[in-house]
This record gives C-alpha cells, structure tokens and sequence, in this order.
C-alpha cells in the first residue's frame, strides 16, 4: 500500500509501514503514549495500559524493521517502577527519561533499562510537578518539562536541578491550559502542545513567546486537543491532533501542508499472530469491512528520524504509522 500527499509547497510524502500490535508484554504496545529515537535506531515506547490492568505497564524497544529488542519497567511505585507514564526522552548519553502522572516524578535509567535515579516531587513550587506530561532535552542536555497541571514548563538539569520555568493559567500569548507534549527544533526554540487551547505556542529557551498555531475546531489548520509535535530539520511542525484522529503537517510560518488520517495495513507483528492462530483467521475472515482499520485513533506523539521518516504513534490502536518524506 502506497499513498503519497502533495501539500502546498514541494513537500511530498508517502506511507512507508506499520510497525505494532496490541500485547500487554513483549512483541506489541498497549495504549501506548510516546516515543523517543535513538542514534542506533533503538525504539523507546512507553505504554500507560489501563487502570484495571496495569501489567502492560512498560518501556518496549524496538527498531524500524520491527524487531524486538527487550523491555523493561513495570507498573508499582517503587524505584524504577512506573505508574502514569506519559512521556519518554533521551539525553545525549542514551538515558531514558519517563515523566509519571501520577507519581509527579521522571524515571531515569539507562540505555538498556536498568533503572539509574528518579528526581520530582508534587506541588506547585519550583521544581515541582502536578501531572507532568512531555519532556524533551536540548542540546546541552537540559530537560524541559511540561508542569501540565501547574500550565507550565519547567526546565531543569538531566540531574533534577531547577533552572526556569514560564507559563500560567490562561489563553493568551504565552499562557498555558494543561498542556500536553512539546519539542525542541534545531534552534532550540521549543514548541509545546497546549491541549485545552487547541493551538501550538513556540517560545525561545528562555521561555519568550514567539508564536502560535491553530485554533478550536476540526477544519485544516484547527486542532482539537492536540498531544504531540515535533519539528523537522527544515523547519516543518508536525502536530498529533488527538481528538481529530489525525496528524497535521504546518510550514515553519504555520501555514498548512497536509493531513495524515492513517494508512495502516498489518505489521510484521501481527501478522506472525495471525498466522499463529487459525482462530484469529477464521473470526477476521467474517469481517466484511476493514477500511477503518487504516486510520490513525487517538494518535499521541510524532516523531522525526534522521532518514526523514515521519513516526506516528496510533495510540488506541497500538502501533506506529510511518510515512517517509521524500522532496522539500
């Protein structure tokens, strides 16, 4: 399967793979919530699960080629344990970092998984946290945290140290309601999802609003509850539009490129389940109908590798859509 976009510059892409299936361990995802690339092509993705069944709880790695490459961590509140999870980020040296709703702390382990320290506690104050959700670190290795309860970001040192903060309650230029996921461009300017406004805001490191994209509705260019962005390395924003069941393509200036709704066919992994269990065939033989089983669901986070390839996480249908982007 093959679907190309043309939007309104010279940019074009087409669907590349799907890569996930549903499982609560192992070779799948389960209500899976980011993802952060690593320079060898690891895969981190981190799965929340449910509430009434947190053994999917983990961090799975994975590569493009869909290839298992191990998990680690597991629900509970203990050191190294996660509860809430909601975002995953590396830093320089290939340390994981996974921010905890419900705990108000971010998970450090290394590349491998082995749990190496924990920093955060709740409030309000600075360096606390109330429900942090996306975090991402510069190029000097600083994390910046979305405080998504606190509407605000914090930035503070891979170790935990404090350095800033900015935001607060509101819809104005600069002010934040329970943002979500954000992203740092080859700038260094960040981008954060602001999901109860329905826009994206791009501030300086020091947290100087520069800009904002989008508004209120399901039109091109209007976003509803957006989770995830990132930025190419041309410039170009990519926007998780959660309740739209979609992923919008923006231009540096904000202007609108294209629209992923979801082009999905089996992955690898589901396929070796389906040929592994003659009863699956049999029930999925029944169906009259699959064109819905292409489309993106609640997608989460996006992200950006070095070969151009755009990775969608297709959260409530647990896997990643990939397009790979081919002219600028």
């Amino acid at each position: 399967m093959s679907a190309v976009f043309f939007g309104i510059t010279n940019r074009s892409f087409h669907y590349d793979r799907t890569v996930g299936r549903f499982e609560f361990a192992g070779t799948g995802f389960r209500q899976p919530m980011d993802l952060a690339l690593a320079p060898d092509g690891t895969i981190y993705v981190v799965n929340r699960c449910w509430e009434w069944r947190p053994d999917g709880v983990r961090v799975t790695m994975l590569n493009i080629d869909e290839d298992y490459l191990g998990q680690f961590s597991q629900f509970g509140d203990g050191d190294g344990d996660l509860f809430w999870p909601t975002s995953i980020a590396l830093d320089s040296q290939q340390n994981v970092y996974v921010t905890d709703d419900w705990l108000n702390r971010v998970s450090v382990f290394d590349k491998d998984g082995t749990f190496q320290a924990k920093w955060g506690v709740a409030g309000s104050g600075d360096g606390e946290l109330n429900k942090p959700s996306g975090i991402r670190f510069d190029a000097e290795d600083n994390a910046y945290v979305v405080d998504s309860a606190n509407n605000r970001v914090q930035k503070f040192t891979r170790d935990g140290g404090f350095l800033a903060k900015w935001g607060e309650e509101g819809s104005g230029e600069g002010q934040l309601n329970l943002p979500w996921g954000l992203t740092i461009d080859s700038r260094g300017d960040i981008y954060v999802a602001d999901w109860r406004n329905d826009r994206v805001q791009k501030f300086t490191p020091d947290g100087e609003f520069l800009a904002e994209f989008g508004s209120t509705g399901d039109g091109t260019g209007e976003f509803s509850r957006p989770t995830g962005v990132a930025v190419d390395k041309y410039g170009d924003i990519y926007v998780a539009d959660w309740h739209n069941n979609r992923v919008q393509v923006l231009t540096p200036d904000g202007r609108h490129v294209t629209t992923f709704t979801g082009d999905a066919g089996m992955s690898k992994w589901a396929w070796e389940k389906l040929n592994a269990n003659p009863d699956m065939i049999r029930q999925r033989n029944l169906m009259r109908d699959f064109s819905d089983e292409r489309n993106l669901w609640r997608p989460k986070a996006v992200a950006i590798d070095d070969d151009g390839r755009v990775i969608i996480l297709d959260s409530n249908r647990n896997r990643l859509q990939v397009y790979q982007k081919d002219d600028y």
